[in-house]
């Protein structure tokens, strides 16, 4: 786990390489155990190492015998060591027993068909000297994160994009539609970044870049492919045996590290973190919640951690003490995040760093085995399907019409649109006309939230998927790069920790891809396949929880002390450049008075304005 930066072309190396020493050093938290640059006419790298395989002889930029390519590697492949012997019977030597040489020897064998035989997360770019092109690659479902922008016709690239800052060329801009996007979505989902011109590579693409021309290429699609012939109680447990194989394997390829590295586990208390730490052969685990009554899990965990023979580290993390991160957090993520769980991972990562290097985390298994609370609501509706939709539709405005709220009128709203038009991910905060209403004019761009999600849709009902596929299928493809692993790994890399993702494994996507719907998401509940193969490990029964890391902002944005915190931050000027300022300060008044719940439209907000006071 590392990170790296760089660009194309000589005219900014100068004697001293200024610029990419102060580029690498913005990212210095991902890497304080060593940094590596290689400079020429045609390529600047710049490298932070947070060292795990060959501590002594893995430095970066890392370079073939030949000198022919230069590479420089975020991430772990934890089948390196099969791919090494694989290598070395075709006639390849290697000096170091580090996974990175693997990747350049790969590349130098296979091209970019390498990326048909990795397991693991990366982002690395390789520079061919004889060619001069940039070969570059995002793993399967984006862990890793890859920013780059086309500036002056030269590439740029970089871990994180507060390396870009020092690069003299580059222009901090807004991007109005990004924000837009952002204001529905609570992450920013498109390719284009809040930094105009600077893009995400997209998980499984790879880019390369020759002579001024840029080219993105998606290697690897994440695609459900149900076997139906599971069927009744032996088709059920032939399923469950699947999976806990394959997260068993999973599980035992993500400890591989150094003997001297330790690494420990995330423990909330839910199911996903429970399974991965009752199969891993660690000692350590660590978990956080809050003092307010209801939004803490560390009793749950501390008695799986007890059962398991294992320490457990947590900290209740005070009101104060989350409120005074929040700044900083959003610097650390480069973009405006407003899911308040990041907060919570930040000072689990924090705790967690003083005992251990690297963390498995249970990140994936909601997007993978169809965990989320909305899938069953879906299963839910179900039987509505039987009316014909223009009468559901009826029905849905109707009861959106009554002042009042009853028990059913959230579902009959639901019912009474098709699944395209109510679901955009996680969460919905600002609807369209909502977000034009509190933004001023010259930041509104009729960009609709569902074109984001269209072309996803369009794919899935092409495949022939159900609802509940679909709605997985766009997660993984939106919102689990987008939010989950975004926040796992900038604040992870914030306190120079290794968060692992066990669930995130091609080979368990593999297995999880053919588990039928009715598997997943039933009368009994979320992920039940997962939830099986789980209780086989569990030493005293199921999870007595399963909220994660739950946050109380909506209590929190009640209470006079922080509730003025947010007002003042709404009233600054610069805000009423951007915002409506009196309509944003009067969904605060009316979440302030009790009148609604507005507290997740206020959170994004006020993320946003956190992020752009650190970077503007």
């Amino acid at each position: 786990m590392c990170g790296f930066c760089g660009f194309t072309g000589n005219e900014y190396n100068d004697a001293d390489n200024t610029h990419i020493k102060n580029m690498a050093e913005r990212i210095s938290h991902r890497g304080p155990d060593g940094e590596g640059f290689y400079v020429d006419d045609n390529i600047t790298f710049g490298f932070r190492r947070l060292s795990f395989f060959d501590l002594k002889r893995g430095s970066q930029p890392m370079h073939t015998t030949d000198d022919a390519y230069t590479l420089v590697f975020n991430g772990e492949i934890y089948n390196y060591s099969e791919l090494r012997a694989e290598l070395a019977v075709i006639g390849h030597n290697f000096s170091t027993t580090s996974d990175t040489e693997v990747l350049l020897h790969l590349y130098e064998e296979y091209g970019e068909k390498m990326l048909d035989k990795l397991r693991g997360m990366f982002a690395f770019v390789i520079y061919d000297h004889r060619k001069q092109e940039i070969f570059a690659a995002r793993d399967f479902f984006g862990i890793k994160p890859f920013y780059y922008g086309v500036i002056d016709g030269q590439l740029l690239f970089a871990s994180e994009m507060k390396s870009f800052l020092d690069y003299p060329a580059f222009q901090k801009e807004l991007n109005p539609v990004a924000l837009e996007a952002y204001l529905s979505y609570q992450y920013s989902v498109l390719d284009e970044t809040f930094f105009k011109g600077i893009f995400k590579l997209p998980a499984a693409h790879f880019l390369r870049f020759k002579n001024g021309v840029l080219t993105l290429t998606r290697y690897w699609q994440a695609q459900f492919a149900p076997d139906e012939g599971h069927k009744g109680k032996q088709g059920l447990e032939d399923t469950v045996q699947q999976v806990d194989q394959v997260v068993r394997e999973s599980v035992n390829y993500h400890q591989r590290t150094e003997p001297e590295v330790i690494l420990g586990t995330f423990l909330s208390g839910g199911w996903d973190s429970s399974y991965i730490t009752s199969l891993a052969k660690l000692e350590k685990s660590f978990s956080v919640g809050f003092e307010y009554e209801g939004y803490s899990e560390i009793e749950s965990a501390e008695a799986l951690a007890k059962a398991k023979g294992m320490e457990n580290y947590s900290k209740i993390i005070s009101t104060d003490e989350y409120w005074d991160a929040l700044k900083p957090i959003q610097y650390f993520m480069d973009e405006p995040l407003a899911d308040p769980a990041a907060v919570a991972l930040y000072f689990v990562c924090k705790e967690a760093r003083k005992h251990v290097k690297g963390a498995l985390t249970g990140e994936g298994a909601d997007e993978l085995f169809g965990g989320y609370e909305h899938y069953h609501r879906m299963y839910n509706l179900g039987f509505m399907k039987i009316i014909p939709l223009p009468l559901r539709r009826l029905i849905g405005k109707w009861v959106q019409k009554i002042p009042r709220h009853f028990k059913g009128k959230r579902f009959l709203t639901l019912a009474g649109k098709p699944l395209e038009e109510r679901y955009i991910g996680n969460f919905f905060t600002f609807t369209d006309e909502e977000r034009a209403r509190i933004l001023q004019p010259k930041y509104v761009s009729g960009l609709r939230a569902t074109d984001i999600t269209k072309p996803y849709y369009d794919q899935a009902r092409a495949l022939g998927y159900d609802d509940i596929t679909k709605m997985q299928y766009l997660d993984i493809h939106l919102w689990l790069a987008g939010d989950i692993m975004l926040k796992a790994d900038k604040m992870s890399m914030a306190h120079s920790l290794e968060a692992r993702v066990p669930f995130l494994d091609r080979e368990v996507f593999n297995v999880a891809a053919k588990i039928p719907t009715r598997y997943r998401v039933n009368r009994k509940g979320t992920k039940y396949a997962l939830r099986q193969a789980a209780l086989r490990s569990f030493p005293d029964g199921k999870p007595k929880q399963r909220r994660g890391f739950p946050v109380p902002t909506r209590v929190w944005l009640r209470e006079e002390k922080y509730y003025k915190r947010v007002r003042l931050a709404f009233e600054k000027p610069f805000v009423g450049e951007i915002f409506q300022k009196e309509k944003i300060l009067q969904l605060l008044a009316r979440h302030k008075s009790g009148k609604e719940d507005n507290s997740r439209m206020v959170w994004t907000i006020y993320m946003f304005i956190l992020w752009y006071e650190s970077f503007f």
